[in-house]
């Protein structure tokens, strides 16, 4: 019975360990899939185990968040500090939203944290807070040269990148949508998979004193991507995960 007892411990201990490690890996691609509201259940059966076993591991759904996106956060902050080293502002400036911007596009569990606010999870508050110094140190400097407008604010610039990051994965989704899944008839063309380039092009020009005529980015979509896109920004939308078979 002793050595049994001994031998159990660790034995719990090692099923304890790969379980939490499955509830990461089941988190973090439901996340990316359906976003951080996906229903935790769903995590507990791809991780194969009961929703006992999440909850004992991650009380809350802050909890799990904040240890499935903890490491990606930290890059962004990576990003952020190189985009404060560089020598030209602007540059530092495009290259840092470029980086963070293809992080959204990408998963659609980072593209909730980045752009709205939930309550309990420790990195997602430094990661905002490291995400504001950078563009107003940036943008600090970027008035004192006079490149950009002398009334634009780091709430202003803020506000209007979460507003545009929020369509990211509507974009994303029209791009990877087989046409055969698509809601409306006849539209097989997708946006191209950077076409988020395009509005955030634009919207930073309007940050400029005098905007540069340079070639956009990306092709411009066309009414039956902009449906597709509309479609994917509305509640109704449908998850991955919920689509039938065959459909």
């Amino acid at each position: 019975m002793t050595v049994g007892a001994r031998d159990g411990a660790p034995r719990q201990r090692r099923d304890a360990r790969r379980n939490r490690e499955l509830l990461l890996e089941a988190a973090h691609e439901v996340f990316t899939e359906q976003g951080l509201d996906a229903p935790l259940d769903v995590i507990a059966r791809r991780a194969g185990v009961g929703n006992a076993t999440l909850y004992r591991h991650f009380p809350t759904r802050a909890a799990l968040v904040d240890a499935v996106f903890r490491d990606s956060l930290t890059g962004t902050m990576d990003a952020g500090e190189r985009a404060r080293r560089a020598p030209d502002a602007w540059a530092g400036l495009t290259a840092y939203l470029e980086t963070v911007f293809s992080t959204l596009a990408a998963d659609r569990g980072s593209n909730d944290l980045m752009t709205t606010h939930l309550r309990g999870v420790g990195s997602l508050e430094a990661v905002h807070e490291h995400n504001r110094g950078t563009v107003d140190a940036l943008l600090s400097r970027l008035r004192d040269e006079g490149t950009v407008r002398a009334d634009v604010t780091t709430e202003d610039v803020l506000f209007g990148l979460a507003a545009l990051g929020r369509a990211v994965p509507a974009l994303t989704a029209a791009t990877t949508t087989p046409p055969t899944e698509r809601a409306a008839p006849g539209a097989a063309t997708a946006a191209p998979p950077d076409a988020w380039r395009r509005p955030l092009a634009l919207f930073l020009a309007g940050l400029r004193t005098a905007p540069v005529a340079r070639a956009l980015p990306a092709p411009a979509l066309t009414a039956a991507e902009l449906g597709e896109v509309l479609r994917e920004l509305g509640p109704h939308r449908t998850r991955a995960g919920d689509r039938a078979p065959g459909a």
